[in-house]
């Protein structure tokens, strides 16, 4: 589900899980939404999750290079250099991408 405002999800059902994904700057301008609300059944890699954000915006046609350039923060802790593959990110957390940005 993608939403350009705020998101409010009634509380699901038992055994739905959900993990967000929030754009933030040029990825929110790429992806045409502000978030994302992905149903998971465990934890799920960054990695995966990012193709499901891509998978979640076919027509988005810059997304693909601006998340490739995005620092990740999984529930306000960056990922830095750890391999996105190799990280899970726990059920009920935020996915945070965050393109580079200047100025001071």
């Amino acid at each position: 589900m993608s939403t350009s405002g705020v998101q409010k999800r009634p509380s699901a059902g038992r055994g739905v899980a959900h993990i967000t994904l929030r754009y933030w700057a040029g990825a929110r301008a790429a992806a045409g939404a502000e978030s994302d609300v992905i149903d998971v059944d465990g934890p799920v890699s960054v990695a995966e999750l990012r193709e499901r954000a891509l998978a979640l915006h076919p027509d988005a046609e810059t997304l693909p290079r601006v998340l490739a350039t995005c620092s990740v923060l999984v529930d306000d802790r960056p990922l830095g250099l750890a391999d996105a593959a190799s990280v899970l990110v726990p059920v009920g957390s935020t996915l945070e991408f965050l393109p580079p940005f200047a100025g001071g």
